[in-house]
């Protein structure tokens, strides 16, 4: 039991990034080429002149990959009970297994099962193989980070949306008032006119379809206009969601290594749990220096970090306990 105990925690520490190494570092990589190689085969079997001559090595490698992320999938469920997240041995796997990245590993290899009692069309079964680029978000802070701001942004996303609907609509009764007798096969209802509408607020503009009547292009002008508003909005939202989570990522870091100065030495274990922690938050060797040298410095200054915020006086203990508590 303990030899079992102890082979299912190192592989945890392979799989979770949890003990940085040689070991750790080649299993990435390898997934990682693994995965992209996937993403190349998608490619190429789309032309039928590769794919016919090569089918063989095409359907041989989608078999290897499918086991090999078969056994990934499977370890990572067996092991899972190592994060103190999911502790329980039953109803901790099933959390596991329905947090976002355990259900993007079953849908990288369940397609090529699912053949075997379902008969779907190989081209759907193609495209849905590009699941498996979303695996590359657990190697990469950068999709990481991405994906963080997005959930965290949800609602303002929702909100803009709706906004652009709303105008996407108002833009489409409003061209179709004023071009559906001049235009009866572009504009002739609401629901053709839709097309113009978006790809006018977009600013994309591909001009298949445009006003004739001289209502119709100053109307035109004003949509125009409007969408180059609409269109910056996702891009403010996803600005400041990145500048606001960056930073947030920072402050932790910060809170983990004042935990880690308390008591004016930073141990060998508490040295590689922020070399951990760095590398969990995304955040790059250089910036985790400089925090660190700016950490120190004001330790020696002060022998101790204030207890209250010099601007607002409210405690900065308690708020430092409860992001720790949190995050751990």
């Amino acid at each position: 039991m303990r030899s079992s105990m102890s082979l299912r925690y190192r592989i945890y520490q392979l799989l979770d990034h949890r003990h940085p190494g040689v070991a750790s570092r080649t299993v990435d990589i390898s997934i990682m080429l693994l995965i992209f190689l996937n993403v190349l085969a998608v490619i190429l079997e789309s032309v039928d002149e590769y794919y016919l001559t090569y089918q063989s090595w095409f359907d041989g490698f989608e078999a290897l990959s499918v086991f090999a992320f078969t056994i990934e999938y499977l370890l990572r469920v067996w092991c899972c009970v190592e994060n103190p997240r999911f502790q329980d041995p039953v109803r901790g796997r099933v959390r596991y297994m329905l947090t976002p990245m355990a259900i993007i590993d079953l849908l990288a290899f369940l397609p090529f099962y699912s053949t075997y009692f379902f008969n779907l069309d190989g081209r759907f079964l193609r495209v849905l193989r590009l699941v498996r680029m979303f695996k590359l978000t657990r190697y990469s802070s950068a999709l990481d980070l991405l994906f963080a701001v997005i959930q965290r942004e949800a609602s303002a996303f929702i909100s803009a949306i709706f906004v652009m609907v709303i105008i996407i609509i108002i833009a489409s009764s409003g061209i179709y008032l004023l071009e559906h007798e001049t235009q009866p096969e572009a504009f002739g209802s609401i629901p053709k006119a839709i097309w113009w509408a978006t790809v006018t607020l977009t600013t994309v503009g591909y001009g298949d379809v445009v006003p004739m009547t001289p209502l119709g292009k100053a109307f035109g002008v004003l949509i125009t206009i409007a969408g180059v508003g609409m269109a910056a909005m996702p891009a403010g939202i996803l600005a400041s969601g990145f500048s606001m989570e960056i930073q947030k990522r920072r402050e932790l870091y910060r809170l983990k290594l004042r935990e880690a100065l308390a008591d004016g030495v930073i141990s060998r274990a508490e040295y590689e749990a922020l070399k951990l922690s760095q590398q969990e938050l995304g955040l790059e060797e250089e910036e985790a220096e400089a925090i660190m040298d700016c950490e120190k410095i004001m330790f020696r200054k002060t022998g101790e970090y204030p207890s209250r915020c010099p601007h607002c006086g409210e405690s900065l203990v308690a708020g430092q306990n409860d992001s720790i508590h949190a995050d751990s």
